[in-house]
């Protein structure tokens, strides 16, 4: 065939032996600062080698500004921590003991470089279901089980399995973590009991604000909450060195001072004793392992806590230009931290984001930040206990609630229902399954919802109909293209209907552009074909591949005597259509090879 007549050719890529690749460099840009990834050694992905507790090749590594990040990490970590642990429904020494185990274990551990773990307020909700179905002595069983099976998932390289979930279902689990947080949240911080599940919660706001405003002390803690709720939106905004210091800290600050004044009687924190604490696993919680409910509380965990520390890692990856996150490595770590946090009868562990930013914003850039800041919260724990019994649980609760608003992020649902309205409704049924029963569900449900999704959308059939046979041949015609599926099998039906009831004497259907035709969508073309055979119409049945054949082995192409190439078949993996203009003699030769119908 001629250039010219080649341009205009449908090409498919067969199912040939692939040549040996040209060697190829990475797709990722280096960075043009010293120290940077683009020095570091690697790309971040697993097994790869270099950069993983450096900043770069030259990698002089500035020991004070780690110092200073890890204090700053400190003093973010130290109250979602305890916040974090009184809304799980545990003692509050957990909550530290957690949060050490996040920075002593995993901190330490290769996988991502800045961002920091710890209990993670996600969980929240989870954890305290979980302790009131089977009490705190099961929840180490459940973490311990949980630790075990991500890093079996990390070791057989499955940490990049987590990303392949529809982000419609990421923001819908998100969203549905942080409303019922928020609720959730709002009656300690009137110093008040949350009635249950997240709907009685919901349903029961206006008779806690009838509460509030009759019950001084309720007003004086819910205003604590309120003053740490527009704290925590608004600090950023503060000029740059008052801004360093974190605004829950700030807020821990005031509560306290408004707590120790005369005539105040707010709930503040109840602290044991860190070590006492620890309740180390034994054979009688062990042997929970066989009850059905611990096993899937256990499958639950490991798929929220690992999906989350890994979105987190994608986050903060995008915060600095240092290594990239290696993701089966970092799920062992958090597999490892989750282990040792189940055997001392501990909350789980995931990535947190507002500590990984915080870590990335005070100038960290390696593992050094985060392994103190857990040093700094063991020794607080064990120094000045005495400290954490001073703070309001209403200023804990309002912490809490903003960051259930960061997880439910509402400006993200009119931003989805712009972009994609089916992405949209995937993730608006996620959150609502979630808030209405539980967090496996909605994660189930919505993603049985993103699969039904992408099915639909990638069985597009494109169906054209001449059924008046306008080209005088007294034909009805049916053309075909794209993916012939099941799911379209009422559109295709429709249409072969509609082809018998015109009456004309012909019927010929065309199906050489279909890409893909199942066996259903195939087995009623036949039938239908057969049926009007039976009753006397001529029915001309073109099926994928089968011009192919004709042209392979049929007469040339009038046009310089070349043959025509074959149509994309049913074993075809792609094709393309040059769309730049057809000569009108080649158009004229070919005018009743693929009649196009109008």
């Amino acid at each position: 065939m001629s250039g010219q007549h080649a341009r205009h050719a449908l090409g498919t890529r067969t199912r040939t032996r692939p040549k040996a690749p040209a060697p190829t460099t990475s797709l990722r840009k280096p960075s043009s600062a010293p120290g940077r990834a683009g020095e570091a050694g690697g790309t971040g992905g697993d097994g790869q080698a270099g950069g993983a507790g450096r900043a770069g090749g030259a990698g002089r590594v500035n020991l004070g500004t780690e110092i200073t990040a890890s204090l700053v990490v400190f003093l973010v970590a130290l109250p979602l921590c305890i916040g974090v642990a009184v809304a799980s429904g545990v003692p509050a020494e957990l909550g530290i003991i957690s949060g050490v185990i996040g920075g002593l274990v995993v901190g330490a551990a290769r996988g991502s470089t800045l961002q920091v773990s710890g209990p993670a307020a996600g969980l929240a909700a989870l954890v305290a279901e979980t302790v009131l179905e089977f009490g705190v002595a099961m929840l180490g069983v459940i973490v311990l089980g949980s630790g075990i099976l991500q890093i079996i998932l990390g070791l057989v390289r499955l940490g990049r399995m987590f990303q392949a979930i529809s982000l419609a279902v990421v923001q819908g689990m998100l969203a549905g973590i942080g409303l019922p947080l928020i609720f959730g949240q709002l009656y300690p911080m009137s110093d008040s009991k949350a009635p249950g599940t997240p709907l009685e919660n919901i349903a029961g706001v206006p008779g806690l604000l009838a509460d509030v405003l009759t019950n001084p002390q309720a007003l004086i803690a819910a205003s604590l909450g309120v003053v740490t709720i527009v704290l925590s939106f608004l600090w950023k905004k503060m000029p740059g060195p008052v801004k360093k210091v974190p605004a829950a800290l700030v807020a821990v600050g005031i509560g306290i001072g408004v707590a120790a004044l005369p005539g105040v009687d707010v709930k503040t924190l109840q602290v044991g004793n860190l070590l006492s604490s620890v309740q180390v696993l034994g054979t009688e919680q062990l042997a929970g392992l066989a009850d059905l409910g611990i096993l899937t509380a256990i499958l639950t965990f490991t798929v929220i806590a690992s999906a989350e520390s890994l979105f987190t890692a994608a986050a903060v990856d995008r915060m600095h230009s240092g290594p990239r996150t290696r993701y089966n490595a970092e799920l062992v770590a958090q597999g490892a931290g989750n282990t040792v946090a189940g055997l001392l009868g501990a909350l789980p562990i995931t990535a947190v984001v507002a500590r990984s930013s915080a870590n990335v914003q005070a100038g960290a850039t390696t593992r050094i930040s985060r392994t103190l800041h857990g040093l700094w919260l063991l020794a607080f724990a064990l120094l000045l206990p005495q400290v954490l019994a001073l703070i309001p649980i209403s200023v804990l609760a309002g912490v809490l609630v903003h960051s259930g608003w960061k997880l439910f992020a509402p400006e993200e649902f009119p931003k989805m229902w712009r972009q994609d309205r089916g992405e949209f409704a995937v993730m608006t049924i996620t959150t609502l399954v979630i808030v209405a029963t539980a967090l496996l569900e909605g994660v189930l449900i919505g993603l049985a919802a993103g699969v039904v999704l992408a099915a639909l959308r990638m069985s597009r059939t494109v169906i054209r109909q001449d059924l008046d046979g306008d080209d005088g041949d007294g034909v009805a015609r049916v053309v075909m293209a794209g993916n012939a599926t099941f799911l379209r099998l009422p559109q295709v039906i429709e249409a072969l209907e509609a082809a018998a009831a015109s009456g004309k004497p012909r019927i010929c259907l065309d199906l050489t552009g279909v890409t893909h035709l199942d066996h259903a969508c195939r087995n009623q073309v036949e039938e239908f074909a057969a049926q009007q055979r039976g009753l006397g119409t001529q029915v001309e049945l073109l099926m994928p591949g089968s011009e192919a054949k004709e042209a392979e082995t049929a007469s040339p192409d009038p046009i310089e005597g070349t043959l025509m190439p074959p149509r994309p078949g049913p074993d075809a993996e792609w094709f393309y259509l040059d769309t730049g203009p057809v000569p009108d003699t080649y158009a004229h030769a070919h005018a009743e090879r693929a009649p196009l119908l109008r």
